[in-house]
């Protein structure tokens, strides 16, 4: 075997790690998000807790991810190539001490202003809103250390996965969940309150998603010091780094203060929790039946690209979008319809009772609609980015942050989080919609009638899944005097929901086989010639 050959292979198996420890660490996810809605419910102490929680890990996202993925991983990966011990240590000396100095103060900053930060949170607050300003200053201060542990982290995860080690930076995220989801209930009965123990939970975690990569790290032979901050920033692989991040600055920007005006208009109506709750329940979905899609398609596209095999592009990704559409159409559909009982069955427990549920539930409501948008953007932007074209889905980004901004200012006061929710759905909307046109903009052979095709596939999906829930929603009232009574979550939401689940699916399947969907028998035989 030689050597390309080799190494695609240690990829594709490190990948395929990678895969499993994400699924594993999305329904770890969802089981943190149990434990908090169980412990805390959404009532006061819980917007605390959100707020305070979302604060840093909005930062974390400009300072580790955006970071990570634009620039360092890149330039990392040309420095190992080059094999020059001697300029690596010197680059990643340089890398380690900017994030340690840029970090510091921000975590600093952070901790000395939280009580300004949760005063204007606090002051925001609709009439009859409760919020407790003093709490979330408290847990502002404990948690912002979380962004200094996963920025190292981040930059761990940069190292290995420059090296094409995936295992464990894939560890980590579990880590992280298991600290979340085990700290509360460890220290709980000493903690003055659960969001204290909770926050506490989000340190430990992130101190073990970065201890976990560390000794991956050091196997590899990386080396890194603290230098100056002068020297960091004269070394070439630092203002190459800069270089690389400037153009996706206001992008990301744009995109951070999206969600921080998003968490406080939902704090201000005392919604912030329970869109919190329900954006995992679609993080859920798209992690587990999207993201694979896109990551799959990225290379497959990058390679198509760089051939200009683009009649093949175009087949690849159209066929990729009918594939997410086939799944989400149906799902969106049957989420909007069983919504009670996908919240129930998920949180309700402890301090999360029936208006936690109600509250929840609206805003999944308002979420499932902008489900296939998001999945159809998922899928879009990768042909960009096989393009080596980062520019416009950031500009694409920008517009529906400023769509999301403007319609969350105006329905939140009336809708509350369902508002907001629905803000975010249509901005979701707005971001394909761009997207394609921009996509359109590039004249690729086929493309138009290609879209078009998506564009009536995904009306007929509808049509089909109409069908298809008319019985679920006739049934809902039967089965709701059948099992409601039940005082277990599992008996009186989780019966009715799998018994939905079971005549939406027969009825769903017998249509795309008596149709004979072209796109679910390929899906089909993919997957037996994957099993064989």
């Amino acid at each position: 075997m030689s050597d390309n050959a080799s190494s695609n292979v240690r990829i594709i198996r490190e990948s395929g790690k990678l895969s499993v420890l994400t699924l594993i660490s999305r329904v770890l996810g969802l089981v943190r998000e149990m434990t908090r809605a169980a412990l805390m419910g959404t009532g006061v102490l819980a917007e605390a807790f959100t707020v305070a929680f979302t604060t840093p890990n909005l930062l974390r996202r400009l300072f580790a991810e955006g970071s990570m993925a634009v620039a360092l991983i890149p330039t990392m990966r040309g420095y190992f190539a080059a094999g020059d011990d001697r300029d690596t240590e010197e680059f990643l000396s340089a890398t380690f001490s900017m994030f340690v100095y840029a970090v510091g103060i921000v975590v600093a900053a952070g901790i000395a202003a939280s009580g300004v930060i949760a005063g204007m949170f606090a002051s925001l607050a609709q009439e009859g809103t409760v919020v407790d300003a003093l709490e979330t200053a408290i847990l502002l201060r404990i948690m912002f250390p979380f962004l200094a542990l996963v920025s190292l982290a981040a930059f761990l995860q940069g190292i290995l996965n420059a090296r094409d080690v995936f295992g464990p930076p894939g560890y980590a995220p579990i880590l992280f969940n298991l600290a979340f989801i085990g700290v509360p209930y460890i220290i709980g009965s000493w903690a003055p309150n659960p969001a204290r123990a909770m926050a506490m939970g989000v340190v430990v975690g992130g101190l073990l998603q970065a201890l976990c990569q560390l000794p991956a790290v050091i196997r590899l032979g990386a080396r890194f010091r603290l230098v100056s901050p002068l020297r960091a920033l004269a070394n070439p692989g630092m203002k190459k780094v800069v270089r690389l991040i400037a153009p996706t600055i206001v992008g990301m920007a744009a995109y951070e203060l999206n969600g921080l005006v998003s968490v406080a208009l939902a704090n201000a109506s005392g919604s912030a929790t329970s869109l919190s709750f329900s954006i995992r329940l679609q993080e859920l979905i798209l992690g587990i039946f999207i993201v694979s899609i896109g990551t799959v398609l990225l290379p497959e596209l990058s390679g198509l690209a760089a051939a200009k095999d683009w009649e093949r592009y175009v087949d690849r990704l159209i066929r990729g979008l009918e594939t997410v559409l086939l799944i989400t159409v149906p799902v969106a559909f049957f989420s909007i319809i069983e919504r009670t009982n996908i919240v129930s069955v998920v949180y309700k427990s402890g301090a999360f009772g029936d208006e936690s549920v109600r509250m929840t539930a609206e805003a999944f409501l308002y979420h499932s609609l902008g489900l296939v948008f998001i999945a159809v953007h998922r899928i879009l932007a990768p042909a960009f980015y096989a393009r080596g074209n980062t520019k416009l889905p950031a500009l694409a980004g920008v517009a529906a942050v400023l769509v999301n901004i403007a319609l969350a200012l105006a329905l939140s006061r009336g809708m509350g989080g369902g508002g907001i929710a629905l803000a975010l759905s249509v901005a979701s909307l707005v971001q394909a919609v761009v997207l394609a046109a921009m996509l359109l903009n590039f004249k690729l052979p086929g493309l138009k009638a290609g879209f078009k095709s998506a564009l009536a596939y995904a009306l007929r999906l509808a049509l089909y899944s109409l069908v298809a829930i008319a019985p679920v929603y006739l049934l809902r009232q039967p089965f709701s005097r059948l099992f409601g009574s039940y005082s277990s979550r599992l008996l009186s939401a989780g019966v009715p929901l799998l018994l939905s689940t079971v005549v939406f699916a027969f009825i769903g399947v017998g249509i795309l086989v008596l149709t004979k969907d072209a796109v679910a028998l390929t899906l089909v035989s993919s997957f037996r010639r994957k099993k064989r």
